[in-house]
C-alpha cells in the first residue's frame, strides 16, 4: 500500500524534495536568516533538524536508490553549504560541527527508513 502511494505521487515528493533543499540553502546562506524554529534549541538541533526532514523526504522521493548513495548525496549538500558559508561577502561562519550534525541526523535518519522498510518487506512478504 505504502510502496504504491510512493509510486503514485513520486514526481510530488521529488518537488516537495528539491523545494525543501532550495530552502535549506538559501536559509543556510542569508547573512541574518529568520528565526524559523521559536525558542533557543541551539544551532546544531536546528541543522539536525533540517537534515532529518531532507533525508525522509529523500528517502520516499527516490525509493530506488541505494541508502548509501542518499546519505553520500546529503553529506556533500552540508559540506557544501559549510564551504558556501565561507564566502565573505556572506557574513556567516563555517563550523565544521555543523556539518557532522547534518551528517548525524542523514545517517539515522536513512538508516532508520533502510531498516524499516526492510522490516516491512519481510513482513509483507
Amino acid at each position: 500500500m505504502i510502496p504504491d502511494l510512493i509510486e503514485r505521487h513520486g514526481a510530488k515528493l521529488r518537488a516537495l524534495f528539491f523545494l525543501l533543499v532550495a530552502f535549506t540553502i538559501v536559509m543556510a546562506l542569508l547573512p541574518k536568516p529568520p528565526g524559523v524554529i521559536p525558542g533557543t534549541l541551539g544551532d546544531k538541533v536546528e541543522h539536525m533538524i533540517a537534515f532529518t526532514v531532507l533525508s525522509a523526504c529523500a528517502f520516499f522521493a527516490f525509493p530506488n536508490s541505494p541508502p548509501l548513495r542518499l546519505i553520500e548525496r546529503l553529506v556533500f549538500l552540508g559540506a557544501a553549504i559549510e564551504v558556501l558559508q565561507s564566502i565573505p561577502v556572506l557574513h556567516r561562519d563555517t563550523d565544521v560541527n555543523d556539518w557532522v550534525a547534518d551528517s548525524i541526523a542523514v545517517v539515522v535518519v536513512i538508516g532508520l527508513l533502510t531498516g524499516l522498510r526492510a522490516i516491512f518487506r519481510r513482513m509483507s512478504g
